[in-house]
């Protein structure tokens, strides 16, 4: 069996001139079954009136029926683990002669592990400081915060402004219409516009003005416009915010006093940032794997990968609010684009498995079943009725190799020599 190239390889097939002969009497007796011809009782004409009336199409599924059963005897023959369809061609299909005919097809890779104990890769304790914990703490304030409304004045920096608006230009379509919105006169988050022409303005008055938005606003009615609003200011609020007391941390949850919700804080940031700092660390492990290990992948899987990668880009523009059909882009070049990352990517799966295999890592059947019951509570559906769907859909499956992978990654990570650089 002669390597072609990667994981491509060639094959010469033959099927003997017997074999065909029977495989051809099962054919036209299927069809002798099926047929109703003038004269003739269902099932009872002649088998060279069949062979006769239906040469072609005889020929043709025999031809459908003998070349993957040749195949598939030669691959497991070879215990050859096939990916993807065959290519099929020089198909020499003639009466009484053999079937010959070449194939060319891709195989899963053999991996080698190298080295994947001990890997050596930066990583640092995460640190929370009590700034850390102070700034969580004003933004648990800043939620349970109270407006007060204002007697009328004119609109200050720091002041919150209800607003009425309306687009009157700048957008297609219907105007877009807000009958109260409030707005922060002193926050960053303000556009510009709004800030400048509604500082100075009192309750009850009405003004006319533009505000362009960013190209990268997010919302693709506005994103990159010019608008122009009638807007009226229909009162004032100030923020208030409540005191940091031992009450105010007991109407926050189960916390003791004001000290025990600093401490619950300071937990929750430091599991924050040690996620995301092992994640990081665990990335760079995958990464020296596939530097250090060098064979080729399937085009088959590289292909899928590609198109995965596609989709989710996709699922991004449309979760923006972006109409994709109206996206004027070279989708070859977009797949071309991430053909590096598809092969890294692809490399880094099979060493994982390769690592899992090796280790005997496998999810447990709790760990699987508590993401099925996670996911029966969001859908708010039997355990029974969503594993069955699960089951059926290839969901299962993929949580499962989901809960592998993560178990490796963990594995890989508890082996590294970690480092400070």
């Amino acid at each position: 069996m002669p390597l072609i190239e990667g994981c491509r390889h060639g094959l010469d097939v033959e099927v003997p001139v017997q074999e065909i002969d029977q495989e051809t009497e099962r054919v036209v007796e299927e069809i002798r079954k099926k047929v109703k011809l003038p004269g003739f009782r269902p099932g009872k004409a002649p088998a060279s009136l069949i062979r006769q009336r239906f040469d072609s199409d005889i020929r043709q599924e025999v031809l459908e029926k003998l070349v993957p059963k040749a195949l598939q005897r030669h691959f497991e023959d070879e215990h050859l683990n096939v990916v993807g369809s065959p290519n099929i061609k020089d198909v020499h299909f003639h009466k009484g002669e053999p079937l010959r005919f070449k194939a060319e097809f891709e195989v899963a890779p053999q991996v080698e592990l190298g080295q994947y104990r001990g890997i050596s890769v930066p990583y640092k304790e995460p640190e929370v400081t009590d700034a850390d914990v102070e700034e969580r703490l004003n933004g648990l304030r800043d939620q349970k915060a109270e407006y007060i409304n204002i007697d009328p004045r004119p609109a200050e920096a720091g002041d919150f402004a209800v607003v009425s608006l309306e687009s009157i230009a700048g957008v297609e379509g219907e105007p877009i219409k807000q009958d109260e919105i409030m707005l922060d006169l002193g926050g960053e988050q303000t556009l510009a516009a709004f800030k400048e022409n509604l500082l100075g303005v009192s309750p009850g008055e009405e003004k006319e003005f533009d505000a362009t938005y960013p190209e990268d606003y997010g919302h693709e009615r506005l994103s990159g416009k010019t608008v122009r609003f009638h807007a009226k200011l229909k009162g004032l609020r100030r923020k208030e915010l409540p005191e940091l007391t031992d009450d105010f941390a007991k109407d926050l949850g189960d916390f003791a006093d004001l000290a025990d919700l600093r401490e619950n804080i300071r937990k929750a940031i430091f599991r924050e940032r040690e996620h995301e700092a092992q994640e990081a660390a665990k990335g760079k492990l995958v990464d020296a794997l596939v530097d250090t290990h060098d064979f080729p992948v399937p085009e088959a899987y590289v292909e899928r990968q590609i198109e995965l990668a596609v989709e989710q880009k996709l699922r991004q523009f449309q979760a923006a609010g972006v109409d994709v059909r109206n996206l004027q882009l070279d989708w070859e070049k977009v797949k071309s684009s991430q053909r590096d990352k598809a092969v890294r990517d692809v490399k880094a799966t099979l060493l994982l498995d390769k690592v899992a295999l090796t280790e005997g890592i496998d999810p447990t059947q709790d760990e699987v079943d508590r993401e099925v019951h996670r996911a029966a509570k969001q859908e708010r559906q039997p355990a029974a009725a969503v594993r069955m769907r699960m089951e059926k859909d290839g969901t299962l499956r993929r949580i499962a190799s989901s809960i592998r992978t993560a178990k490796t990654l963990n594995f890989l990570f508890e082996q590294a020599t970690k480092t400070t650089e």
